[in-house]
């Protein structure tokens, strides 16, 4: 598994971030491979983050590579390029 952790600053006030993250959750339900996405704050101010975990590297370059993610820096107002972290997941302690 793969563990991908996102953190962007946005423009947005968080109530327009955060609708906008719930109209295009279905989007990201839809996506093959991807095993859960934490939508999350930092402490800094103006930074959200994404926490995803894919099943497999493959699955996370199709994403990658699709209009989807494409759209996540106009669809959430980014002011400055994300900051992007690709780890692969040893184990779990639970299932």
């Amino acid at each position: 598994m793969i563990l991908q952790v996102i953190k962007l600053k946005s423009k947005l006030p968080e109530e327009e971030l955060l609708k906008k993250a719930r109209e295009r959750e279905p989007l990201f339900k839809a996506i093959p491979g991807l095993i859960q996405k934490y939508y999350v704050r930092t402490s800094v101010p103006e930074e959200y983050g994404g926490i995803y975990v894919w099943d497999s590297p493959e699955s996370l370059l199709s994403y990658k590579e699709s209009d989807l993610a494409k759209s996540i820096p106009e669809a959430y107002a980014i002011s400055e390029a994300p900051n992007i972290e690709i780890m692969n997941i040893l184990f779990q302690l639970r299932k």
